[in-house]
């Protein structure tokens, strides 16, 4: 199972952007896992004879059921980030952020993927004619609201854009009681302007869902 996850790791590091920077926080956080993987997994060996194979060499065939369980999963996330990065023709260290960050924020990844493109096409400099900005196509006032003192050039940042666009749906999502259709409705056209419809009897949905979802899921 170990080589089946250094070899899907190999396929997404293949299909991640060129020359990719890591910022400090990001590095701080990778090193932050990679010692805590390390500690579990000497922990592991402490605790159960039966990983009889040294630590560098890998897991042995004998590891706990904790540990492979751990490899599974790890093993189906890698599968999604290449999946996507290959349907949707994007570097994989951005399908990794839409779905790691999307997860945090209670968004599931396919509704992030598909609020992602169909707002910018997956490009982080993206400007509307109205000013919304970057991947998730955000009006500072609106970011603002979830992250005090962001201004227009932070949104331009990919982790940073992402994550307040899949706070400001989550949020949304409350407002309309789980009703998924209706906060996409309104990220789009704005809660104000969905509100004042339904009031009126009147149907809101204009098209945006489906551009999202898929007709097979509006």
């Amino acid at each position: 199972m170990h080589s089946i996850i250094l070899k899907l790791q190999a396929e997404v590091e293949a299909r991640k952007a060129p020359r990719l920077e890591l910022t400090a926080a990001a590095r701080t956080a990778l090193t932050g896992v990679a010692l805590f993987l390390c500690a579990f997994l000497l922990g592991v060996r402490a605790a159960d004879g039966r990983v009889a194979v040294p630590f560098a060499s890998g897991f042995a065939a004998s590891a706990p059921e904790g540990v492979i369980e751990l490899q599974q999963v790890e093993i189906d996330r890698l599968k999604r980030i290449h999946e996507k990065s290959a349907r949707f023709g994007i570097p994989a260290d951005l399908a990794e952020r839409i779905e790691d960050i999307a997860l945090a924020e209670g968004i599931e990844p396919e509704v992030a993927f598909g609020l992602v493109r169909a707002e910018s096409e997956f490009n982080r400099r993206a400007v509307s004619p109205v000013g919304a900005v970057g991947l998730t196509q955000l009006m500072p006032s609106t970011a603002r609201y979830f992250k005090a003192g962001v201004n227009r050039n932070d949104l331009f940042d990919r982790d940073t854009n992402l994550r307040i666009g899949f706070r400001y749906l989550a949020t949304l999502v409350k407002k309309y009681d789980g009703n998924l259709q209706l906060a996409l409705l309104a990220y789009n056209r704005g809660p104000e302007r969905v509100d004042g419809l339904l009031r009126q009897g009147a149907d809101p949905n204009n098209g945006y869902v489906e551009m999202v979802l898929g007709k097979d899921r509006k």
